[in-house]
């Protein structure tokens, strides 16, 4: 018969031993268990989210490839990188999109670029811009979209520059040229992620009157982004309809 102490039976001390160690083991197989547990559903939300990371830059990819083969046609002709007029200096980010007009009345968009690409040698002032539309609709690209252009002032370094011909003393575009800068800043906004609200005059940035006939008239500016907002739609759907 065990004998008891207090009238407590007496377990040996080795039996309290092992069924220490039992206990040990069972809430170690316990700790086990519950960090497997945890282990497997980390790897499952790991697994989900980098489905859904890559499902999204697949989307992302595909967008841009869209938008990319409906791009307007562009004559590239790159201006020769020079501190006066092509700094090759990149933008920080595209956060909207400025409207010019050349003050030239009836140069053509190749004698505004080739103006730009002489500067490197004349020195006489920093001027240029990512974009020239032609007095026929013709639209010769004259920076990288990622590089900044000397157009927009303190906007040079976060805004892509369009400058657009025209031949009337008013400023209003002829409607071939319209037509393309509309395409156009649909086209970069849609590829940029921007909405017609980033869509500015340089008026709007520091306060000169360019583009002329659209500083004078708010109900031609107004038109002007309802219509790029018509064309965005097409980008972004992909429907000619809207």
């Amino acid at each position: 018969m065990t004998a008891r102490k207090n009238g407590k039976k007496n377990v040996p001390k080795t039996t309290k031993k092992k069924r220490k160690n039992k206990r040990k083991r069972y809430e170690m197989s316990r700790l086990w268990i519950a960090l497997g547990l945890l282990a497997l559903v980390l790897l499952v939300i790991f697994g989900v989210t980098r489905h859904q990371k890559k499902a999204a830059a697949d989307q992302q990819t595909t967008r841009l490839s869209q938008i990319d083969e409906s791009r307007p046609e562009l004559d590239v002709e790159l201006l020769t990188v020079n501190p006066y007029s092509r700094p090759g200096t990149a933008l920080e980010k595209v956060n909207g999109i400025v409207i010019h007009y050349t003050a030239n009345p009836g140069a053509t968009a190749i004698a505004n670029r080739n103006y730009f690409e002489n500067l490197k040698d004349t020195h006489t002032t920093k001027a240029s811009s990512h974009f020239i539309v032609g007095l026929e609709g013709e639209i010769v690209q004259c920076i990288p979209t990622a590089e900044i252009a000397y157009a927009s002032n303190d906007r040079n370094s976060d805004t892509i520059s369009i400058e657009c011909c025209y031949q009337n003393e008013d400023g209003s575009f002829e409607q071939a040229t319209y037509d393309s800068v509309i395409r156009l800043t649909a086209w970069l906004c849609a590829k940029f992620g921007l909405t017609t609200e980033d869509v500015i005059r340089h008026y709007d940035v520091t306060g000169k009157l360019c583009p002329k006939y659209y500083v004078e008239h708010e109900d031609a500016w107004a038109q002007f982004k309802e219509d790029v907002t018509t064309y965005l739609k097409i980008y972004q759907t992909g429907d000619e309809n809207g």
